[in-house]
């Protein structure tokens, strides 16, 4: 729905179409981008944003269609020729060069010189009115590597925002922040909007969508859906939008059917906790929640042997399992999703068939050899039960969208029986219609009578999703909430909790 008419937009669209090989990955796609105003694209991992906003960056060229600024037909035919046209991108991770300083980040690329040699006085002035620019009061001393993630997004803001810029790209800006970060994150949003800023802005997350927003399009399957103002459309109608069905409920009803053994840490100790005692027993979701640095991730990492545990002990149906490799784990029915897939859980050098079946390939291994057919069969029936999107094993992960290569991660957990399943951070960047997807496979895994352990600092997912949840704050285990306790009002003030005697 069109409600500019009238206003020339700063940015159009126009009837972009973008082919990759076989892979149609936009399909006449337009929309409008106007001065003054936030706009969300919204969309599975997977439905064509990060192939927009590569086009409108200058990565990829149009296959048909056209790029417009203010009406004129532009030719971005790369990164540094769409930011000179007006068009900059802050992408997830920030980009910054660690062991330099906020001034020398924003000046990087952009170096003023006389006579050939630096001048440092004219980059110091440069990078200060970048910050101003950026409504920050950084210090441009700063090592970038000590800056907050959220003052590393307003550097790359402010970078960014150098020149004539006409079109800012914030791509999933908040994944890694705390509410607070994101809280001043928004509120440099808000001042460059004001200011007449157009910003398009990614993001999963539905509060967030109403909260920093105005207008919304909703992508599915390289296409656009529709556009609208925020206001205009509910929740539940932009998930339908989005996913081509109305999702009755995010979460699953999980039966809670607890049975004998499962996983349990009696007072573990590592460098991150301290003296922490849970349980997971076969048959439960069980949840650790908790802020971001609290030591909650040591929980996961303690039970696959990738931290040392220093005390204390852990038993997998009442047999303590000692110290060990991640491979013995394995052999010990333990399977572990880590928080960073690309880093920890993907090999990007080899096919998303192969990085499925990596911890059972002595299933399909006989004399020292392995069984290719089998295994690639294996992991194809797997793959299709995960609604790998698009349905392409033998490409490699590096091609699929994040909720993609999350997939293909947890596909893992089915070419082999375990008895614990350890989950941390399982839906970071993923969109609602895969979480959906996520939750029902986790509900199968605790039906089939299997242990989970979901480490999340998504305290809406542990309260949707677990049948018992523990706190985590400063290494301690500070409460364990099930049934109706299981609420924010109840769990919220226990991450702030004071390091106290441990729960045992």
């Amino acid at each position: 729905m069109d409600t500019h008419t009238g206003d020339v937009p700063v940015v159009s669209v126009k009837h972009v179409t973008k082919n990759f090989q076989a892979v149609t990955a936009l399909r006449d796609v337009s929309i409008d981008f106007y001065q003054g105003k936030v706009h969300v694209l919204f969309g599975e991992n997977g439905a064509g944003k990060s192939t927009l906003i590569n086009v409108l960056s200058g990565v990829h060229q149009p296959t048909e269609g056209t790029v417009e600024i203010e009406g004129v037909g532009a030719d971005l035919v790369s990164p540094q020729r769409a930011r000179e046209l007006g068009i900059s991108s802050v992408f997830q991770e920030p980009a910054l060069v660690g062991t330099l300083s906020v001034a020398e980040n924003l000046t990087l690329g952009r170096e003023h010189l006389r006579s050939g040699f630096l001048n440092r006085a004219q980059n110091r002035r440069a990078a200060e009115q970048a910050l101003v620019q950026a409504g920050s009061t950084l210090s441009l001393d700063s090592a970038a590597r000590d800056l907050s993630r959220a003052d590393q997004q307003v550097v790359e803001i402010a970078r960014a925002l150098q020149g004539s810029a006409k079109l800012l790209i914030l791509d999933e800006p908040t994944a890694s922040l705390t509410e607070d970060e994101t809280s001043r994150l928004f509120e440099v949003v808000r001042r460059l909007k004001a200011e007449g800023l157009a910003i398009i802005y990614i993001t999963h997350r539905m509060g967030e969508i109403r909260e920093i927003g105005d207008t919304v399009s909703v992508m599915r399957d390289g296409a656009l859906i529709d556009t609208m103002e925020i206001q205009d459309v509910t929740d539940e109608e932009l998930v339908t939008l989005m996913v081509g069905r109305k999702v009755e409920s995010l979460f699953p009803d999980i039966p809670h059917n607890p049975r004998e053994g499962g996983l349990e840490l009696r007072r573990v100790s590592t460098s991150q906790l301290i003296d922490v005692t849970l349980t997971a027993r076969r048959g439960e979701v069980v949840g650790v929640t908790g802020l971001v640095g609290s030591g909650k991730g040591d929980v996961g990492r303690s039970v696959f042997g990738l931290a040392e545990v220093l005390a204390g002990s852990i038993t997998v149906d009442g047999e303590e399992i000692g110290a060990g490799s991640p491979e013995q784990r394995i052999q010990q029915e333990i399977i572990y999703y880590p928080s960073d897939r690309k880093r920890d859980g993907l090999i990007q050098t080899m096919a998303a068939f192969q990085n499925a079946t990596l911890s059972a390939l002595d299933s399909w291994t006989k004399f020292g050899f392995v069984n290719r057919k089998a295994e690639r069969a294996a992991a194809e029936k797997v793959l299709q039960k995960m609604h790998l999107r698009p349905n392409h094993p033998e490409s490699l992960p590096g091609t699929f969208s994040g909720g993609n290569q999350q997939k293909i991660v947890l596909a893992r957990g089915f070419t082999r029986d375990y008895a614990i399943h350890v989950f941390d951070e399982p839906t970071a960047g993923v969109d609602v219609g895969a979480r959906a997807e996520i939750y029902n496979a986790m509900q199968a895994l605790a039906e089939s009578g299997a242990a989970v352990l979901v480490i999340s600092s998504d305290l809406p997912e542990v309260i949707g999703l677990v049948h018992r949840a523990y706190v985590i704050s400063q290494g301690y285990v500070v409460g364990e909430f099930t049934g109706d306790e299981l609420s924010q009002d109840n769990m919220l003030p226990y991450f702030f909790q004071e390091m106290k005697e441990p729960i045992s």
